[in-house]
């Protein structure tokens, strides 16, 4: 469902004006009509959670977050407080780009996705993991996944996002996209000494478009 169309239907379905809520997230009810009309599709996060608190759900079902089904025990986001997360830059879902360590910008989430930060991603190498161009993926710190798990990870200073597969035996680390058209990344022996897992991606949260 669109965000146009939760909006319209929860506002309806608790019997509030457009000028209810409006004047609940702080916007005039044109702006109201608007985003049911989907005119307007981007939104501040403060007006989100404004508007969540004031349609009585969750930022997270109004954005389309969603678990990223790395893991059984990815918690559901149903709760109805949110946190701040730092977003670190771009991370790429392809070749690797440079990572920003620069955290101006905050995204919105739900306390219970167990991340430390956040980064948005560039290309489409993982689009078999429904993680596109744009989305949000929410990334736990911590230097090893396990073998399958999509985690961050840094390579000469430059970051991208990949499945990750670990043979000690072959002291051997592939990195795997999930687009058959992108090949994978194999290094050996010394070359390891190039990689750094960032975190383990536990949750993305799409665009809206």
């Amino acid at each position: 469902m669109e965000l146009c169309e939760k909006i319209k239907l929860l506002r309806q379905k608790h019997g509030l004006t457009l000028e209810e809520v409006g004047n609940a997230v702080g916007v005039g009810k044109s702006t109201v009509r608007k985003w049911e009309n989907g005119m307007i599709a981007n939104m501040r996060r403060d007006k989100i959670a404004r508007l969540a608190q004031a349609l009585h759900t969750t930022p997270a079902y109004l954005m389309g977050w969603d678990e990223a089904g790395f893991s059984s025990d990815t918690p559901s986001l149903s709760h109805a407080a949110v946190k701040a997360l730092p977003l670190l830059g771009e991370i790429a879902c392809g070749q690797p780009v440079f990572a920003s360590e620069s955290h101006e910008s905050y995204i919105m989430a739900d306390p219970g996705i167990p991340a430390d930060f956040c980064l948005q991603a560039h290309g489409d190498s993982m689009a078999g993991a429904r993680i596109q161009d744009g989305d949000i993926v929410f990334i736990r710190k911590q230097s090893i996944v396990e073998n399958g798990e999509i985690a961050a990870v840094i390579i000469d200073d430059e970051a991208t996002l990949k499945r990750v597969s670990y043979f000690p035996e072959k002291n051997m680390l592939i990195l795997k996209a999930e687009n058959p058209k992108y090949p994978d990344f194999v290094y050996t022996g010394e070359e390891l000494e190039r990689i750094h897992i960032l975190g383990k991606a536990v949750a993305f949260q799409s665009r809206i478009e």
